[in-house]
């Protein structure tokens, strides 16, 4: 006797599938309305950008250089690396997570409210992470923190405790080590 076909596609036995972080750099050409094509090719697919940074980094070649952050199984991955391949505006684009020179580094600036052993803490906690403190008055500091978001996430966890009022992240930037260029 064969085996009875499932009734649906939900009645499928479905491998769980391991998401990661996959950074994307992408040298675009400079002009109006790319970085909404950019974002709607995620959009439309129904894919999540957890960070985005854009700049202009030639003015004489028109480039702009814009990071993306996004989650994936590696097939989704591998699609969205594809579909950013084929976008006419794209000069270039680099999974910089799979690569091994790849450097990936934020920048938070965060503002810490404390007084007394609280704020004798912060100002401890800061020298640790090599963070610098860009403003100071009597009952305030604001840092500014740079580094893997892990690190940028540890010391926001540390300071939360310690009167964390407002915080602002940059996202997350990306470059190659050695004398490649993207």
């Amino acid at each position: 006797m064969t085996d009875p076909q499932p009734a649906s596609v939900y009645d499928l036995d479905h491998a769980e599938q391991v998401e990661s972080l996959a950074t994307f750099a992408i040298l675009v050409d400079n002009e109006p309305g790319v970085l909404h094509r950019l974002v709607g090719l995620f959009a439309a697919r129904g894919y999540n950008i957890e960070s985005l940074t854009v700049a202009e980094t030639d003015r004489n070649a028109h480039t702009s250089r814009v990071t993306i952050v996004t989650r994936g199984a590696p097939q989704v991955l591998t699609q969205i690396e594809a579909q950013l391949q084929k976008m006419v505006a794209a000069r270039h684009v680099q999974d910089v997570t799979r690569d091994p020179n790849g450097l990936q580094r934020e920048l938070a600036l965060v503002k810490v409210r404390g007084v007394g052993a609280e704020r004798v803490e912060a100002l401890r906690i800061s020298e640790i992470f090599r963070a610098r403190v860009l403003d100071t008055t009597i009952d305030s500091f604001i840092f500014e923190v740079t580094g893997p978001s892990s690190k940028i996430d540890k010391f926001i966890d540390l300071m939360r405790p310690l009167g964390l009022v407002e915080l602002a992240r940059t996202g997350i930037l990306s470059i190659t080590r050695g004398a490649e260029t993207l």
